[in-house]
């Protein structure tokens, strides 16, 4: 066998031979963004503070060689960053600023809010702290 195969059919032995034993499975949620923010965070205490950094991705289209330039075009995702740390929070609204870059490192949360509109969006966020 391959080295690969032997690792998976490994691991899937064990995970087959303890999954009766397992009470909580362990799993990971885990996400690292480096990007510029796209504006301040708001200003007050809150307990929350929420700021939305950029991450761009290049994309080539036309040639498959990579020496030869096709069409490069980006495409923009924006993030939403929710900071619960106390000691976070002040750091962010300290030196957090539109058009800095930014390192973020955190888990996702998926939900729902209502926007100024009252109308129900899904939303999701990338939770520090």
């Amino acid at each position: 066998r391959r080295p690969v195969l032997q690792v998976l059919h490994q691991f899937v032995r064990h995970a087959s031979e303890t999954a009766a034993s397992l009470v909580l499975e362990r799993s990971l949620n885990c996400v690292q963004l480096l990007g510029r923010v796209g504006q301040d965070p708001p200003e007050g205490k809150n307990l929350v503070t929420i700021f939305s950094p950029a991450t761009n991705e290049m994309r080539r289209s036309g040639e498959s060689e990579a020496y030869q330039m096709g069409d490069v075009s980006q495409k923009t995702t924006w993030h939403r960053i929710s900071v619960f740390q106390p000691g976070l929070r002040d750091v962010a609204y300290q030196y957090v600023r539109k058009g800095s870059r930014i390192y973020v490192a955190g888990k996702i949360d998926y939900g729902e809010y209502m926007d100024k509109n009252n109308v129900r969006r899904q939303a999701t966020t990338i939770i520090n702290g």
